[in-house]
């Protein structure tokens, strides 16, 4: 990285700063949402820089140290450690720099819904779509996010035919978007007395959540249903019209909400997920223009495609993608998910990278 680099950058966030000083800067809210976020990159992009040719200088100087010959043993062993260290250092910060350098989407700072389904497998893909969903809730723990579970259908057993929830926080689409696809489980059934392993299957859906700015729905493009929510138990259950069927005309996207009493709080979590499905429906039309150039990256976001292999009797994990393997599935499902995501997000950032150094050559 070249000193005028490290200035195009600083030079921009300059101008970016006077911009978002000026009265005017609040009068486009999404204009000055824009401008706040490529005021965070920019900040995280020119300390990475720094830091970068710090430790750049350190290799020179102990490189030169060792070039002018000192006779003193203990400088040039001590000259020799600092270049090793800094290496490594340096090694670590042009990772770090090439992440904040390739364009992230947009939706990478949004919060989601997350709709996982039990697939193919019966009562044993109930079961591993309740493990997938008690995995995510650990990793959020973990990360200090917020969920809030928003419908869901289980089984006996603590099994999970489908589940839809909420995740808050930062960057929770930017972590999270490579889980989209069909995750596969295999093991051996406690009702399985010859010992045969099964193979079940749950599909995740992750779904950038869209703000009224993003999206505009307006109610003439709703239709709104209500009736009486069933399931098991509770004496408001078939009482009042509380459960509410919201579908969206121009799309023909549907959203049942039935699990709260009230008939708002129903309608209020309908709408969450149905303006993130809406928002999903127009992004795959835009993407099904570039889907030759997605297959080579991570992020296809097709929960139809087999992405990840859960094997309990070898406690391995497989996600199929970049040929990830570990044997730590018992670590995985308690929510030490970072071990693929990271990984992943790796690679994403790798491909993208070739490809813009490709384009500008």
């Amino acid at each position: 990285m070249e000193i005028a680099d490290l200035i195009r950058y600083e030079d921009e966030l300059h101008r970016l700063e006077a911009a978002l000083a000026l009265p005017e800067s609040t009068a486009n809210l999404a204009q000055l949402r824009e401008q706040t976020r490529q005021h965070a990159r920019l900040v995280q992009i020119v300390k990475a820089i720094s830091v970068l040719r710090d430790w750049h200088r350190r290799i020179e100087e102990n490189t030169q140290l060792l070039s002018a010959g000192t006779d003193d043993g203990d400088l040039r062993h001590l000259a020799e450690e600092e270049i090793t260290e800094a290496r490594a250092a340096h090694l670590q910060a042009e990772t770090a720099l090439h992440r904040l350098l390739i364009p992230r989407d947009k939706e990478d700072e949004a919060n989601i819904i997350v709709e996982i389904r039990a697939g193919t497998g019966g009562g044993e893909a109930s079961l591993f779509a309740g493990s997938l969903f008690r995995m995510y809730m650990r990793y959020a723990e973990r990360k200090g996010w917020r969920i809030e579970t928003l419908s869901s259908s289980v089984t006996e057993l603590d099994g999970i035919k489908e589940v839809v929830f909420s995740i808050e926080g930062t960057d929770v689409y930017y972590h999270l978007k490579y889980e989209a696809g069909v995750h596969r489980v295999q093991r051996v059934p406690a009702t399985e007395a010859s010992g045969r392993i099964h193979t079940s299957a749950a599909s995740v859906a992750i779904l950038p959540e869209a703000g009224e700015v993003e999206l505009e729905i307006k109610p003439e493009e709703l239709r709104i249903d209500v009736f009486r929510a069933g399931g098991c138990g509770g004496q408001h259950v078939n009482t009042t019209d509380s459960a509410v069927r919201i579908t969206h005309l121009p799309t023909g996207v549907v959203v049942s909400s039935q699990d709260e009493r009230s008939q708002h709080k129903n309608k209020a979590k309908g709408m969450r997920v149905l303006r993130a499905r809406v928002l999903e429906r127009m992004r795959a039309e835009v993407d099904s223009a570039r889907a030759a150039q997605r297959r080579s990256m991570v992020r296809s976001g097709d929960r139809s495609e087999k992405i990840r292999t859960y094997n309990f009797p070898q406690n391995r994990v497989t996600d199929h993608r970049i040929g990830l393997t570990i044997h730590a599935l018992d670590d995985v499902l308690k929510g030490d998910l970072d071990r693929i995501i990271m990984p992943l997000i790796d690679h994403d950032t790798s491909e993208r990278l070739k490809q813009l150094l490709a384009h500008a050559a």
